[in-house]
């Protein structure tokens, strides 16, 4: 088979094409990752010096129990806001690094498709099923990497639907705490 030096020019530049769209990808998600975390920390400092403020004009421990009860809250939606927004960041960046790898699988399968036919123009007679095994194991090969990505999607939602399924209970928790009576607790 005879190697032309453009097409591995051609496929050097594609990798680094899909390498370089890869980093991208990844430094995205760190850049919005760092941007969450900056402005959590910031509205939690914010909060924290509010709280302190609050807690300096306490002057009873009924004002205390009550400030208690509020404070709370929104520090819990804060911690299930910055949850849900993480979770979203990173499950983007997995879909997006997906399609990447996805395509660049269709190109891979494409050009040995090509390769293998290409080999076959110039094959000795007789060589039909060594080509026919090939073709085999490419077709197993295209059929793992469809149910591994199926599978990896199903435990995508299954992770996505708990992760919903948390955040909610949590936030109903902390409504049902923070909406009882002054004075009564809640049994254990």
């Amino acid at each position: 088979m005879n190697t032309n030096p453009q097409k591995l020019t051609d496929a050097a530049n594609a990798n680094l094409d899909s390498a370089l769209t890869m980093a991208g990808t990844a430094l995205n998600c760190v850049e919005r990752l760092a941007a969450l975390n900056l402005n959590t920390a910031r509205n939690l400092l914010a909060a924290a010096a509010d709280n302190n403020k609050a807690l300096l004009s306490i002057k009873s421990l009924d004002e205390l129990s009550a400030f208690q009860t509020e404070a709370a809250r929104p520090a819990a939606e804060a911690a299930v806001t910055y949850s849900r927004a993480a979770y979203a960041i990173c499950t983007e960046t997995v879909e997006e690094m997906s399609k990447i790898a996805g395509s660049q699988y269709d190109v891979l399968k494409a050009k040995t498709s090509a390769a293998i036919d290409e080999a076959l123009k110039s094959a000795p007679a007789g060589s039909e099923p060594a080509v026919a095994a090939l073709r085999s194991t490419m077709a197993a090969t295209d059929s793992a990497y469809n149910a591994i990505t199926k599978a990896a999607k199903q435990v995508g939602e299954m992770a996505e639907s708990n992760m919903t399924v948390a955040t909610d209970s949590a936030v109903k928790a902390l409504t049902n705490v923070t909406a009882m009576p002054k004075g009564k607790k809640k049994a254990a």
